[in-house]
């Protein structure tokens, strides 16, 4: 087997190949058009069987349709002008009596006479009366009292041909239409499993690697999005060892600072102990943080509100105010552990700076909504475009028992975001703020 038949065929070759295979199977269409459908027949008339028509005034086949014109316009050149003459020997008058117009070009040639004609007698060739008519024509004739009498073919409407025409232009886009749709699925097919797979990483980056298939090119470009996933999980990854590392480092000299504090006055010892305490505690928030990003998931389907109503029960055990609205269930798919942490952030920032919170939780078509509202001050428009930063807080002193460390929020929009959901903040206009989160179901 060749190198090439191992990889398949790049997508350029294979572009080219569908579009060369569909231009040729519509020339082939075409050239069976030619060969097994005949060409149309316009109508062909002798002089003798128009001028019988008019001298009679009504045609026994049917072949004519009869009108009265005022006076009808005569062409001065071509086999119009030629025929003319032979026209009004047939008929027994004189030139300026008859009128011959031809509505199309004679562009079919002299063919044979229609069925029953006789051009051949050497009475009719002497006088013209043999020479043939063809197409759509208007000839017309002054009687002895001066009213003109005109005869045109009588036209069938759409012809057997135009039918034949009419289902072989079906039969060729019927014939092109597979190349279309084999072309039109290879171009589009990668462009959905690429698109599917930056979701899949989207929301969560652990997600199995892209599968490699498909022409060269696409090979390609899936290994490079499975590189470029590699890459990002190393980099996280390597975020949360150097994040740990420094956390276990400045553990050590923090206990021994503690230590030596111990000989210290008790003033002095007890302000730097609260700051070795702050220290210790916003390492660990920092770690908690970076570890719970990254962190390897197990999802499965659950009841959100179930979820809510656990992290709600669980405040009002401890005496805060909390409450849910009542509702049906809402199933989503998720790891309940982060979820629960999501909900317990928004929770605890509800009852740390407004001291209340209500919950709302329904399904919205194919997504899950999950309010929380507070009945507090709210925060500044500029505020709420940073609340997501990370170590950003709105309570702008720096005392974590009412401030906290600013990681809260940038944790919930990390965990959201893998689970494929949105998260934003505003201010209620009744007062207080809205934390809204939106899931897939």
């Amino acid at each position: 087997m060749t190198s090439r038949a191992r990889r398949g065929w790049p997508m350029l070759t294979r572009v080219l190949a569908v579009m060369l295979a569909g231009v040729l199977a519509v020339q082939l269409a075409n050239f069976a058009l030619l060969q097994l459908v005949p060409l149309p027949q316009p109508p062909v008339f002798t002089v003798a069987q128009v001028a019988t028509a008019l001298r009679s005034g009504h045609a026994p086949g049917g072949e004519f349709r009869f009108s009265a014109p005022t006076a009808p316009a005569m062409s001065r050149a071509g086999r119009a002008a030629g025929l003319a003459p032979a026209l009004a020997r047939s008929l027994g008058v004189g030139v300026d009596a008859v009128r011959l117009t031809f509505v199309d070009p004679p562009q079919f040639g002299r063919r044979g006479p229609p069925p029953g004609s006789r051009p051949d007698r050497r009475d009719d060739r002497r006088e013209g009366a043999g020479s043939l008519l063809v197409g759509d024509f208007t000839a017309a004739v002054r009687r002895p009292d001066g009213r003109w009498v005109a005869v045109q073919p009588v036209r069938s409407g759409i012809g057997a041909w135009r039918l034949r025409l009419l289902f072989w232009l079906v039969l060729a886009v019927a014939t092109i239409a597979p190349f279309a749709w084999l072309l039109a699925r290879w171009v589009t097919q990668p462009v959905g499993a690429f698109a599917d797979a930056a979701e899949r990483i989207g929301r969560n980056p652990r997600t199995p690697p892209l599968a490699m298939r498909g022409p060269a090119e696409i090979r390609h470009a899936a290994e490079t999005l499975n590189e470029m996933q590699r890459s990002l999980n190393r980099y996280v990854d390597d975020r949360t060892v150097m994040i740990g590392a420094i956390a276990h480092d400045l553990r050590t000299p923090l206990m021994r600072l503690a230590l030596r504090l111990e000989r210290a006055p008790d003033e002095l010892r007890r302000g730097v102990e609260r700051d070795v305490a702050d220290m210790q505690a916003m390492i660990a928030a920092a770690t908690d943080f970076v570890q719970g990003v990254t962190r390897a998931e197990n999802r499965r389907r659950l009841d959100l509100r179930s979820l809510v109503e656990s992290a709600v029960y669980d405040l009002v055990d401890r005496g805060d105010r909390a409450v849910v609205a009542p509702g049906d269930s809402v199933v989503v798919e998720g790891d309940p552990v982060a979820l629960r942490t999501v909900i317990d952030n928004l929770l605890s920032n509800a009852i740390r700076y407004a001291g209340d919170a209500e919950v709302m939780v329904a399904r919205d078509g194919r997504t899950a909504v999950l309010e929380v509202r507070d009945h507090g001050p709210g925060l500044p428009d500029d505020d709420l475009e940073r609340a997501f930063e990370p170590f950003f807080r709105g309570e702008q002193s720096r005392n974590r028992e009412t401030g906290g460390l600013g990681l809260g929020l940038a944790s919930v929009r990390g965990v959201i975001h893998r689970h494929g959901g949105e998260v934003s903040i505003g201010n209620h206009p009744d007062g207080g703020l809205v934390a809204r989160i939106r899931l897939p179901v």
